[in-house]
């Protein structure tokens, strides 16, 4: 009776233990962000700039390019949430269709800076030598450009040459992979001579097969995580090169070009750059929080 008591708790131990052991590190990772309210928070508010992106006519049935010059700089009123701004034109409205052009930008740099870092860093990793000297003396090099500073310098020497979105997130993408090849680097040196892949070179597999099948998914993570940060900067950067008049230009609305429209009229009429600037940084702010949490729940040290 004494030994069927004891090895009661010992059974529900053991069938609990297991489950939790057995859980990989992304399965770990997907639990702790799925019960952190910042995440959800996040998310939220992700979603809402993304349904204003893709369909801005759930939001607002104004045109952002119907302006009406009597309405020049009219604060916010019943029928226009945000006022309206220098030329007339309802803010809400373009604040609205400016969520496409701004999250545009900053998906593509990141998923371009994330394939072209993810590549290059790959290769250095898994090859060594010559190869990865060299990627590593370049990486070096572009890591010592600001972004920021590379950018205004690119735009301002191609001046106005039309491109819009994909002009200056491939600007981006061009001076920011530099972080995500020294990550990936780092990540697949450590995995390269896991002991899985030394069986599967035993095996006979080739090298092109173990860096894709084995060693790039056990070594993606921590750029998946740098990504997710990598957003609510891009979306800053954007909006700082556009309202320096070297980023996107009109006719194309962002929240970058609102910003630079209304800082003229900030003190007659403050209503035009509140109301984009707010957007922004509640933007950048859920992208930020998103990210950390990743960043934490991948991170084993901070558990």
């Amino acid at each position: 009776m004494t030994d069927l008591l004891q090895a009661t708790p010992r059974a529900a131990k053991d069938g609990v233990e297991p489950r939790r052991r057995n859980r990989s590190l992304t399965g770990e990772a997907l639990a702790l962000l799925g019960r952190s309210p910042l995440v959800w928070v996040a998310l939220v508010v992700l979603a809402i700039l993304a349904a204003m992106a893709i369909a801005p006519g759930l939001f607002t049935n104004v045109d952002p390019q119907r302006c009406i010059l009597l309405n020049s700089r009219k604060p916010p009123a019943y029928g226009s949430w945000f006022g309206f701004d220098i030329q007339g034109c309802d803010v809400f409205a373009r604040t609205v269709y400016g969520a496409r052009a701004s999250l545009a930008v900053a998906l593509l740099a990141t998923l371009g800076s994330t394939l072209i870092g993810g590549a290059l860093g790959l290769v250095a990793g898994f090859n060594g030598g010559i190869i990865d000297a060299v990627i590593s003396r370049v990486t070096d090099v572009v890591l010592g450009l600001p972004t920021l500073l590379g950018a205004i310098v690119i735009l301002a020497t191609l001046g106005n040459t039309g491109g819009g979105v994909l002009r200056l997130a491939l600007v981006l993408s061009l001076l920011g992979w530099a972080t995500e090849a020294r990550l990936m680097r780092a990540s697949v040196l450590q995995i390269r001579n896991a002991e899985y892949v030394r069986a599967a070179r035993v095996a006979g597999a080739s090298s092109l097969w173990i860096a894709l099948r084995h060693v790039l998914p056990n070594a993606v993570a921590p750029l998946l995580v740098l990504a997710t940060l990598s957003l609510g900067s891009y979306v800053g950067t954007e909006a700082t090169l556009s309202y320096l008049g070297l980023g996107l230009q009109p006719p194309t609305i962002s929240w970058g070009t609102a910003i630079s429209d209304a800082q003229p009229y900030l003190a007659s009429a403050p209503h035009m750059l509140m109301f984009p600037s707010l957007v922004l940084t509640v933007t950048v702010l859920a992208l930020v929080m998103l990210g950390e949490a990743v960043r934490r729940a991948f991170d084993p040290r901070s558990r």
